[in-house]
Parts: structure tokens; C-alpha cells; sequence
């Protein structure tokens, strides 16, 4: 039997060791913050050296032991890691047991390994899909039957409006959007005008400018532009909205309080909607021809009685309620799908910010499709 005496700060260790490759490692004194680290040091460095079969630590002569204490034990341990070494404490008093037994010291680093997820076949994947989209498609239809239901109940009882919360959406989608709108409708008059120009002025048809961006944006683009613009803003404001009030809980009050939610949240919204972005349609329409007459007088030395006139020549009236038409499909789809999304949210903040992507892109989407629906219908009606 071999002896080894160590002197650390607080802590007396003493080894022992046999001829089988075993060693007791006694530990006197207390095993705290103060030396913890200079005893996982000095034991590392003995098992390294030594590399013994067995190692016990006896406890007995400890004084003090606490969470550093235990973890110089787990290090200890971690390092007879081989399948073949063994590790065990011995005379452990009343008071470390207690700690150790506070700490689950069996259970500590025991080797157990983080497994690796493995991903789902794609079987799975593809019926998880299946019924969350299945899952979608009912709340959809759902929600679609709920709007219906309250708006006819507004229509047969128009007292039970909130009206100061419809004009307060009316102000937010449609007199705010305002000035993005009007820029844009400029901007995009101006540079249809000016592009087209370099093309007609080569024939000598300058004054077919007027005409191509009159009938351009009052039939397609001026509603799809303003469409889009008003997704952007107030459609993933509708989603956010709604959403935040779901994940803290306030829409479940109002339904404990005896309000319809439908009612009391998502009407204003489409009633509001379906007023102002017709409107902010025609003055998208009226931006877009004074840029178009800007280009017009500036490069193309037409005169703005004869821009104006040639652009009251082309239009109908049929061309202008055509796009206000549309703009105000436009506008259910997207007040609807805003206010879908963020009744959807479940979780936490995350899940208010996936909601509102998710209605500003389905709102675009809704809108091409529907717009193209239209082209498809016009083309054969007329």
C-alpha cells in the first residue's frame, strides 16, 4: 500500500494506492469555492498520471461541502470515463449527503448524450401538412361564415356599428396611406409616361401617352398599386393588431363580457376598408395622369389642355368604376385575410410577427389572382 500527502488551501488530500491498480483518495478539510478549482487541477493531473482501474474518495474527515465541492466530485468522475474504470465515494457524512442528494449527484454527468433529433420520414412530414392545412381550411371557412353572419347583423341593426372605431380604421387606412399613395401613383405615372414617350415619339403619336397612362392605371395598376400599399400598411396592422390581443388574452375577455369578437374587432376594419380604398383608388388614378402631364409638358411639348383632353377623350366611365370595382374586392380581401391572421396567432410574440408576414403575402397573393380572374372575365365580356 502506497501513501501520497497533498496540501491545498482549507483541504488536506492524502492517496492511497494498491497493487491493483486502485486508489482512495481521502479528502480532509472543506471542499468549497475557495479551492475547487486547484483540487479539480491536482486530482486531473494525479488520475492522468496514475491512470488507475478504481477510484474512491473517501468523505469522512470532510468538514464542508458544497455546490463547488460537488462539482470537484463530478469532474472527478468525468474522469474515469473509460467503461472499464469505477469510481465511488465512501464515508460520506450527513451533511455532504444532503448536498449531494439537493444536487441529484447520481445523475450527474453520468455520460448521457444529447441524442440527435432524427427528422421526420417524409410520410409523416407530408401528413402533418396535410392536416394543418386541412386544419387551416376549416378555420377559414369558419372565420368566412363568422364576417358573414356579423356583417348581416349590422346591416339588419346598424346601431350596434362601432362607430367611432370604423372611422378611426377609416382614418388609419385611407386618409393616413394618403401621401405614400400619392407619391408612388406619381412616381409610377411619371416613368410609364416617360418610357412609353421614347416609343411613340419615333411615330409621331406623343399625344397617346395621355391615353396609356389614363387607361392603364384607372383599369389595372391603380387599383393593384393601392391594393398593395394598403396591405403593406394596414393589413399587417390588422394582423398585429388582433394578434397581440389574442396571445394576451383579450379576446377571450371579450368573448367572456358577451361580445362577439367578429363583431367587435374585424367589422369596422372591413366596413372602413371597403370605403376608403375605392378612394384612395381615384386619387391614385388622378396622381398618376398629373404625372403622365408633367412628363407630357416637360419632354414631349404637349400642351395640358391638350394632355387633359386627350385623356377625357379615352377614358369611359365604365374604365373608372372598373378599377374603383376592384379596389373594393381588393380591399375585403385584404382587411379579411388581415384579420384572419392574426386570429390564427397562438404562442407568443413570434408568432404575431409570422401572422403578419403571412397576411401582408397572402393579401399580394389574393390580389394578383383576383385581378387576373378579372382580366380573364373582361376579356371575354367585352
Amino acid at each position: 500500500m502506497k501513501r501520497f500527502t497533498g496540501d491545498l488551501q482549507s483541504c488536506k488530500y492524502e492517496v492511497s494506492e494498491s497493487g491493483q491498480g486502485a486508489i482512495t483518495l481521502h479528502v480532509q478539510g472543506k471542499m468549497d469555492a475557495s479551492n475547487a478549482a486547484t483540487m479539480i487541477e491536482t486530482f486531473s493531473d494525479l488520475v492522468k498520471d496514475r491512470q488507475p482501474r478504481s477510484l474512491t474518495v473517501d468523505l469522512q474527515k470532510v468538514t464542508y461541502l458544497d455546490d463547488f465541492g460537488a462539482l470537484v466530485l463530478v469532474e472527478t468522475r468525468k474522469m474515469m470515463s473509460n467503461g472499464k474504470d469505477h469510481f465511488c465515494l465512501q464515508n460520506v457524512n450527513d451533511e455532504a449527503s444532503k448536498v449531494l442528494s439537493i444536487l441529484n449527484f447520481d445523475s450527474l454527468e453520468k455520460g448521457d448524450t444529447l441524442k440527435k433529433k432524427r427528422p421526420p420520414a417524409m410520410l409523416i412530414r407530408l401528413g402533418e401538412a396535410t392536416i394543418r392545412h386541412a386544419s387551416d381550411l376549416k378555420f377559414l371557412l369558419s372565420f368566412m361564415g363568422s364576417v358573414c353572419l356579423s356583417l348581416l347583423h349590422v346591416c339588419l341593426h346598424p346601431k350596434s356599428l362601432r362607430k367611432d372605431d370604423t372611422f378611426l380604421c377609416m382614418q388609419k387606412t385611407g386618409v393616413d396611406a394618403l401621401p405614400i399613395v400619392g407619391l408612388i401613383s406619381f412616381l409610377l405615372g411619371l416613368i410609364m409616361a416617360f418610357m412609353s414617350s421614347v416609343q411613340l415619339r419615333q411615330f409621331g403619336a406623343d399625344i397617346y401617352v395621355a391615353s396609356l397612362v389614363s387607361l392603364s392605371m384607372t383599369r389595372e395598376l391603380g387599383p393593384i398599386m393601392t391594393a398593395i400599399i394598403v396591405s403593406g400598411r394596414s393589413g399587417s396592422a390588422f394582423a398585429a393588431e388582433i394578434g397581440t390581443m389574442k396571445i394576451s388574452e383579450e379576446v377571450d375577455a371579450l368573448f367572456t363580457m358577451g361580445f362577439d369578437p367578429t363583431r367587435f374587432l374585424v367589422v369596422p376594419k372591413i366596413i372602413a376598408s371597403v370605403i376608403v380604398v375605392p378612394l384612395l383608388t381615384l386619387f391614385s388614378d388622378v396622381f398618376a395622369i398629373i404625372g403622365g402631364l408633367v412628363v407630357g409638358i416637360l419632354t414631349l411639348d404637349l400642351t395640358a389642355n391638350a394632355y387633359i383632353t386627350q385623356t377625357i377623350k379615352t377614358l369611359t366611365l365604365f374604365d373608372v368604376f372598373l378599377g374603383v370595382f376592384k379596389s373594393g374586392v381588393f380591399a375585403i380581401l385584404i382587411a379579411w385575410i388581415g384579420c384572419l391572421r392574426g386570429f390564427q396567432v397562438k404562442g407568443g410574440a413570434s408568432s404575431v410577427g409570422q401572422a403578419t408576414t403571412s397576411a401582408v403575402v397572402s393579401s399580394i397573393f389574393l390580389i394578383i389572382l383576383f385581378n387576373s380572374v378579372f382580366s380573364v372575365i373582361l376579356r371575354y365580356w367585352e
